[in-house]
């Protein structure tokens, strides 16, 4: 069986993959037939693929983050690779496959993921901006064990969002190092909070986010995670408008930078600058990162990435 990555325009394969998104379409045709728009995945990488002529059994059959046996070739299409399905059904418990094995992960194990934001907290030396931080990452601490950090941006994959935290306090110790005059406190603290309400925006199985929760949908990750520091505060006994409070929550409120991105502000503090600077880097590259080493070898060019801008990447031959 042929991993997604290793798969070739007009390659005729027959193997086990992961049923990420299925959407019942119709045709342009008179009159319009259902099919499939899936996205196939396994360890390795996604790719889409369609199923033509969908039966009412086959609607009653196939469901989101199901396994499935397929027979297919592959197609290109607007210069993008893509599957048409010849054959599908459900996998078997005879044949001896299992979930886990088609579920990419972060490269770096979970517990050790969590172990060293716990370390980054650890580190905080002010005591009112730690306990803040300690009591929002408790309220999520074993979804940050395995939740994504998006449905398909970045860091889509499980335990997704603590290894973007860990990268970004990676960048922010350089930065704080190169640029003294940021605070190194309210930095670490506001890229362990910029995004520590995803877990509760997000509804996951396996690192895979299936829909968005109705908290998630109404009010979304930026203005929970504010709301938890304000209750944080009010736990420990700071004074809401105390100006650790207000330099905390300008983190989190303006880290998108703009409001077409999700932010009611923008970043006008030092540290939310650099806030916003760092998570847009380290996003952008994992993106690049994750096309690269989800396209076939053979490819000198990635699929359109959405968050650059439905660019492709071209691998330079050197």
């Amino acid at each position: 069986m042929k991993p997604i990555n290793k798969l070739n325009v007009q390659d005729e394969f027959i193997g086990f993959y992961l049923l990420k998104e299925l959407n019942l379409r119709q045709t342009n045709s008179t009159p319009p037939k259902d099919y499939f728009d899936i996205v196939l995945s396994d360890s390795s990488g996604q790719i889409s693929a369609k199923y033509w002529d969908v039966t009412i059994q086959d609607k009653e059959t196939f469901l989101p983050m199901q396994l499935v046996k397929i027979q297919g070739v592959v197609q290109n299409y607007r210069n993008q690779s893509q599957v048409k399905i010849n054959k599908i059904r459900r996998a078997r418990e005879d044949d001896g496959v299992s979930l886990t094995d088609f579920v990419r992960c972060a490269p770096i194990r979970p517990v050790d993921l969590l172990h060293t934001i716990k370390l980054a907290i650890h580190e905080i030396t002010d005591q009112d901006i730690r306990n803040i931080v300690q009591f929002c990452v408790g309220k999520v601490e074993e979804k940050l064990m395995h939740y994504p950090a998006a449905k398909t941006y970045h860091h889509a994959y499980f335990a997704g969002l603590a290894y973007h935290i860990v990268r970004m306090l990676e960048i922010g110790d350089f930065i704080c190092k190169q640029r003294p005059f940021l605070n190194p406190d309210l930095l670490k603290a506001g890229i362990i909070l910029h995004d520590i309400a995803k877990p509760e925006e997000m509804i996951a199985q396996m690192g895979i986010v299936t829909d968005y929760s109705n908290q998630g949908k109404l009010v979304g990750h930026i203005v929970m995670a504010s709301n938890w520091i304000v209750e944080a505060a009010i736990t420990h006994n700071i004074p809401i408008d105390f100006e650790i409070i207000l330099g905390l929550q300008h983190l989190v409120l303006s880290h998108h930078n703009l409001g077409e991105w999700g932010s009611p502000v923008q970043p006008q503090t030092a540290e939310a600058v650099a806030l916003h600077y760092i998570d847009l880097m380290d996003a952008k590259l994992q993106m690049v990162e994750d096309a690269l080493d989800t396209t076939a070898d053979t490819e000198p060019w990635t699929s359109m990435i959405r968050g650059l801008e439905n660019k492709s990447i071209y691998r330079l031959k050197v």
